[in-house]
């Protein structure tokens, strides 16, 4: 989801508009300040983040946090620029996928001994995979969305195909048959946005028992595509080439892209983020009925892999403990829940996801929460290396292998050939 376009300008520019500093006090009257980057774009996401800044800083006069907007269009570019300057603020937002190389270069600080019992013990193990590298944590996951089907209601119901819920969702070969059902006179059963083809389909190979890396007894990571490997991309090949059941024609967009196409009739589905259904309430034409359904399952049920979204402090804060503590604030259940409602997002906390908010039907809130026990560590998410192998390797052979290109055994030696070549030389 997250492109580097400009770097280099966007890098200054944010050091320039207030990440300097690296969390001095404030101007020698003994208070701390603490720069907290947040990446919250959305109004309503933006408007709670800003909303407990405040409240936390007119509760705790000697610590005050300074709100610096972030963008995630460039944070680890910029995050990477301001590591290497010192100038890094103390209070980082990201997500758990673009941790690694800052962890294990120590440029994050190891939260084990800083964060309470409270929130350690909130938060599943399985999601603190997300942020474990080596011995130690280094970053508190707070925010995650699966990926599910966002349906055309009337359409589905037209055709009179079964509705899956997360008790009893549809089976991958069981989807391919109802987009093949819901096809036809030029319009199609889904429509897949595969602008990032790699995340997607490793996260959603969970379900099918999908593994691809393949950690050995020395800690080096090795690819391979096995069989279960390939049911999501087999599905979605078939769909587009073979059922004619996929628009071929959004292989490579992004998911807003799709959205007018859904609303003008012409895909029943799009598999979305979670956070999509904010901008389908503010776009879908008056009358216009959807639906949120759970994507489908496998041999590993309903299981996905996810990247929660972070907070994490950096290595060099003066001030490790005073930004746990704010941390610790920001993220009780009570607020957990008002962030996940700003980004249309779950928590990741267990008292949290208990929310009656969470657990209504309205915007398919309900279905995403049944969902959140089956969210996993993404299956790339502590590969070193996996950026050149995702970028040089894995995207374009995908992108082929959807598009009819290449074969699926020709897909299957780029993954393992080449890709091992790429990964080796970051495990030396």
């Amino acid at each position: 989801m997250r492109t580097r376009p400009t770097a280099v300008l966007l890098a200054a520019l944010m050091l320039l508009a207030g990440c300097s500093g690296g969390g001095d006090d404030g101007g020698g009257d003994g208070r701390v300040t603490l720069r907290f980057q947040s990446l919250a774009w959305q109004q309503e996401s933006v408007e709670a983040t800003k909303d407990l800044v405040a409240e936390w800083n007119a509760g705790h006069p000697d610590i005050r946090v300074e709100y610096v907007q972030g963008s995630w269009d460039s944070v680890h570019d910029q995050l990477l620029t301001s590591f290497e300057g010192g100038e890094a603020p103390d209070v980082i937002h990201d997500a758990s996928d673009d941790l690694a190389d800052f962890a294990y270069g120590g440029y994050l600080a190891d939260l084990t001994g800083l964060l309470p019992e409270r929130l350690k013990s909130d938060i599943p193990p399985r999601t603190w995979e997300t942020v474990t590298f080596g011995d130690g944590i280094y970053g508190v996951p707070f925010l995650q969305e699966p990926r599910v089907l966002i349906a055309n209601r009337t359409w589905l119901e037209e055709a009179g195909v079964r509705i899956p819920t997360p008790d009893d969702p549809w089976s991958w070969a069981e989807f391919r048959a109802v987009t093949r059902r819901l096809s036809g006179d030029g319009r199609y059963g889904v429509a897949w946005p595969l602008k990032d083809p790699v995340s997607a389909t490793l996260n959603l190979s969970l379900s099918a028992g999908g593994r691809l890396f393949h950690r050995g007894p020395d800690g080096k990571v090795t690819v391979r595509f096995r069989a279960a490997d390939a049911v999501v991309p087999r599905t979605v090949h078939d769909q587009v080439g073979t059922d004619r059941s996929a628009s071929p024609t959004t292989l490579g967009s992004g998911g807003s892209d799709t959205l007018p196409g859904f609303f003008g009739g012409r895909y029943a589905m799009v598999p979305l983020g979670f956070s999509y259904r904010q901008q389908i309430v503010q776009q879908a034409p008056e009358g216009f009925d959807w639906q949120v359904l759970p994507a489908p399952a496998g041999a590993g049920g309903l299981a996905q892999g996810v990247s929660p979204q972070t907070l994490s402090i950096a290595e060099d804060s003066p001030h490790k403990r005073e930004a746990a503590a704010f941390l610790a604030f920001l993220l009780r259940p009570e607020n957990m829940v008002r962030l996940a409602l700003g980004d249309w997002m779950l928590p990741t906390g267990t008292e949290a996801l208990e929310d009656p908010a969470l657990h209504t039907a309205e915007h398919g809130w309900a279905t995403g929460t049944a969902l959140a026990g089956r969210l996993r560590s993404a299956p790339a998410q502590s590969v070193r290396g996996y950026p050149e192998w995702k970028d040089k390797v894995a995207t374009p052979a995908f992108q082929e292998y959807y598009s009819g290109a290449i074969g699926l055994d020709e897909l299957r030696r780029r993954l393992e050939g080449d890709g091992n070549l790429v990964l080796a030389r970051y495990q030396r």
